[in-house]
Parts: C-alpha cells; sequence; structure tokens
C-alpha cells in the first residue's frame, strides 16, 4: 500500500539548505520514493492552513518511509534540516489501486 509523506517546510537559511535538496532526492529514491509535490505553488481552497513551502512524496510502504527515516546516510541532513527550517512532516497510508 503506498504511503505519501507530507511536509511543510518553513526554509530559514536557503543557502544552507541546498545541501539538503541537492543529497537527499538520492537517499529518497534508494528507498522507493519519489517527489510529487516539490515547493510549486499552491491555493488555499478551505480553512486556514497557509503551508510555506509544500512538499509530498510518494513511498511503496511504511516499512520504506521508516527504512528512509532510519538511513545512516539521511541522519546528517535531519540535521541540516532541523537547522536551516522549521518542518512538520506527516505520512499517512494511500489506497491501493483499484483493478479492473
Amino acid at each position: 500500500m503506498p504511503v505519501y509523506v507530507i511536509g511543510d517546510i518553513n526554509v530559514t537559511d536557503p543557502d544552507r539548505y541546498q545541501a539538503y535538496l541537492r543529497e537527499v532526492p538520492k537517499i529518497i529514491q534508494r528507498h522507493g520514493g519519489e517527489y510529487l509535490v516539490r515547493g510549486g505553488s499552491f491555493e488555499v481552497m478551505e480553512g486556514t492552513w497557509n503551508p510555506t513551502r509544500l512538499v509530498m512524496l510518494r513511498f511503496p510502504s511504511m516499512r520504506a518511509v521508516h527504512a528512509w527515516l532510519d538511513d545512516p546516510e539521511y541522519q546528517p541532513f535531519i540535521t541540516i534540516r532541523h537547522q536551516c527550517a522549521e518542518s512538520s512532516i506527516v505520512a499517512v497510508q494511500g489506497v491501493e489501486p483499484i483493478s479492473t
């Protein structure tokens, strides 16, 4: 079952954040993840949530999400993200595609 990781990232140090942007996609891909949204423009349709920079990833399973988060190569980039951005991140299970 696919799992979607949704993040609201407020980058406070764009220069330092470049290392994260440059290196993390390779680690995500290694765990079967892919970017679906990466900071594109958006429009709030209802409610008061107004994300700063929206990111959405798709992984094949929750196990793959945890493997990415626990990957030793990713650990220094978590530190970078915490030091140069404020982030809220959730993982949510999707639905299986309907077979015809």
